[in-house]
């Protein structure tokens, strides 16, 4: 992807300003890779310029035990803490007792990233580590849009495995194959229907793939294609499905990824899997 600076810079500093309402007392923590989009715009660039104290850490997360990140929550007061969903579901799989041993008062936000969180590990997020008292910011966003486009902010009321609306500024849909709104309940198209300061500005050495990928479905409206199916609530709540292309339709409806996990997840026999894997 190619991004430029004057946009993409305005963007992350934007965005993580107001989702994350960093103050200047705030330690902010983004336990991503600097080396995929997430690090690049909420390690690097949009912490730098809003002058932010960052925590960074290189390492595994259950090294050499399971509570190695809430030690360092602890030592280090850490007071927002953004991570992937594949994170916590690795760390919650060791249970309470680890996170429990630790004093975590200082976290005041928590957020996710990387691909759609499924209600357990969402609720164990936020009961086990957030002590029922942090608001998760759930961020739909791609390395093509530079920055967040679904996230709530911290005022907004919170639904397990949503990433609620869209942000300030930012206009999406769920569409069906002809451009239609889809009602809400329904699976559709995920599509950005306006122009954003951190939008992908080509394809790099290849922009007739720029085109044909994210712009020529809906060519005569001018919408950008997500290429992730969504849906959306009686609330209007976006509920991320999974990417279009890795879906499996039985009788009419389109499984996403997320709903599998969910389902697998949530299962009691599943359940029983995990704990014996634990007592062996």
């Amino acid at each position: 992807m190619l991004h430029t600076h004057g946009g993409y810079a305005v963007y992350t500093s934007t965005t993580l300003h107001y989702v994350f309402d960093l103050k200047d007392d705030d330690r902010w923590w983004c336990a991503a890779d600097p080396g995929w989009i997430t690090g690049h715009s909420y390690i690097v660039y949009g912490p730098l310029i809003l002058g932010a104290t960052s925590f960074m850490y290189e390492g595994a997360p259950n090294h050499p035990y399971p509570n190695r990140w809430w030690s360092m929550v602890e030592d280090y007061a850490i007071t927002v803490l953004y991570t992937a969903p594949t994170a916590i579901r690795g760390l919650m799989r060791f249970g309470d007792a680890w996170p429990n041993r630790h004093d975590l008062s200082s976290l005041r936000l928590l957020g996710s990233v990387g691909e759609p969180i499924n209600p357990e590990a969402w609720r164990w997020y936020h009961k086990v580590i957030g002590k029922e008292r942090c608001p998760i910011m759930d961020t739909w966003w791609q390395t093509e849009t530079g920055g967040f486009m679904i996230t709530p902010l911290p005022v907004v009321g919170l639904k397990p495995g949503s990433a609620t609306r869209a942000f300030p500024g930012i206009v999406v849909d769920v569409v069906n194959d002809q451009g239609a709104s889809c009602p809400p309940g329904e699976d559709g198209k995920l599509v950005v229907k306006t122009p954003w300061p951190g939008m992908l500005r080509t394809v790099y050495g290849d922009p007739d793939r720029y085109v044909q990928q994210y712009w020529r479905e809906y060519a005569e409206q001018g919408w950008y294609l997500a290429g992730d199916s969504a849906r959306k609530d009686e609330d209007g709540y976006i509920w991320i499905i999974g990417r279009i292309d890795d879906v499996i339709k039985v009788s009419g409806y389109r499984l996403g990824t997320a709903e599998l996990e969910s389902g697998l997840v949530s299962h009691p026999r599943c359940g029983r899997i995990r704990r014996y894997r634990r007592a062996g």
